[in-house]
């Protein structure tokens, strides 16, 4: 399953043969990009002051510009999204047995320790079923026997769910609902900037929806680390003493909010570009026709491709790993040694993620490299070595 990720660990690309190094397609994460020459040159560039004493020219124009981006009164750079959405939660949820509401697979659930959460389902395309959600808050609503309901957190868009875009009807809805019974909305925006792509709207037209909401520039965006929370000029005031008392203030930070705003500026040419290609590697999956594993186009929204494995043989972690290994048959039959990475997501299902450090001819590679690996594993299962997935002919 995530184990890898769970412990913290993700596996790395391997020696070609003959100690050759391999050509290396890395899947796992879009936050493993390297920062490009140019952000390099901004980097180094940067106007810089103390930032915790609101004089670093970089950031101030970064957060002014994060602010008209997404439509809000104010933005605050922070060093991470997991630490923007933490300060969210506490600035919104402040009395003792405050509840929120959010998916049970969510990012802000699964990866960043939300246990004082109240955990609902998520539907396939990474909503809620509003109905479950609003009987939720109604049996609590008014109880002195209930946690206070205070704040609904969505993530969009919805990493577990393959990347879906989180559609604008249902936001609405979420915040007649949230306006309702006098609730809050929070959005972990890590990738929102995807589901604008995606969708084809302004990012504003996203977070006008919600109380707050964050970003992230450390994932599609390229930047080595960052992140913003935004939301009214009060929020962000508070959010600022939030930032503070959890260690993240910084000082010469315009090197990290330089990088940022390159890659805020850049952002619809690189994710379109990232989206093409995850489209294009997907609709490739769909025809090799392949037994042993397969994909839904319709759920490949934006950068993120999951891949269903319905046998017992290869599992998730087995494939990864003959992605990743590279063979002297391999080579001398395509030409070159290729390491693909990806991750093993769930037991039957495992995540490709595109970002700007993928070219076009990458992710042909990885295509074949799924290709060759396909046959290579139908081959030992043909000739009875491990039990055949379901809807296989043969041993």
């Amino acid at each position: 399953m995530r184990a890898a990720l769970r412990r913290g660990r993700l596996p790395g690309p391997v020696g070609g043969p003959g100690g050759r190094q391999p050509l290396v397609v890395d899947l796992r994460s879009d936050t493993v990009t390297r920062p490009c020459a140019a952000m390099r040159r901004a980097m180094a560039r940067a106007a810089v002051g103390d930032d915790d004493y609101g004089e670093d020219p970089a950031v101030n124009e970064l957060q002014r510009r994060a602010a008209a981006t997404l439509g809000t009164e104010s933005a605050l750079f922070v060093p991470t999204a997991t630490m923007a959405n933490l300060i969210a939660v506490m600035c919104h949820c402040q009395r003792r047995g405050a509840q929120l509401f959010l998916g049970r697979d969510a990012h802000l659930h699964v990866y960043e320790h939300g246990g004082a959460a109240q955990a609902l389902p998520d539907l396939p395309n990474g909503t809620f079923d509003l109905e479950q959600l609003e009987l939720t808050i109604r049996e609590a609503h008014g109880s002195r026997y209930h946690p206070r309901p205070e704040l609904i957190c969505l993530e969009n868009t919805h990493s577990s769910a393959g990347g879906r875009a989180l559609p604008l009807t249902y936001l609405r809805q979420v915040r007649g609902l949230a306006d309702r019974y006098g609730l809050r909305v929070h959005m972990d925006g890590a990738r929102l900037m995807n589901a604008a792509v995606a969708q084809g709207v302004e990012p504003a037209q996203i977070a006008q929806h919600c109380d707050s909401v964050s970003l992230c520039f450390s994932k599609g965006l390229g930047a080595p680390a960052g992140a913003v929370l935004a939301g009214s000029g009060q929020f962000v005031a508070e959010a600022w003493r939030v930032r503070k008392l959890l260690g993240g203030g910084m000082r010469q930070a315009g090197v990290l909010a330089a990088a940022a705003l390159l890659g805020l500026q850049h952002a619809k040419e690189t994710l379109s570009r990232d989206h093409e290609h995850a489209r294009s590697f997907a609709e490739g999956v769909q025809a090799l026709d392949s037994p042993l594993c397969s994909v839904s186009l319709a759920a490949v929204e934006t950068n993120i491709v999951m891949l269903d494995v319905p046998g017992a043989w290869p599992c998730p972690a087995e494939l990864c790993e003959r992605l990743r290994a590279v063979s002297e048959e391999e080579e001398a039959e395509a030409g070159r040694a290729v390491s693909v990475l990806l991750l093993p997501w769930s037991a039957r299902a495992l995540r490709a993620v595109w970002h700007r450090d993928v070219s076009a001819r990458g992710t042909e590679l990885a295509r074949r490299k799924l290709e060759f690996v396909a046959r290579k594993c139908q081959e030992e299962l043909a000739s009875g070595l491990h039990r055949a997935p379901p809807g296989m002919g043969g041993a």
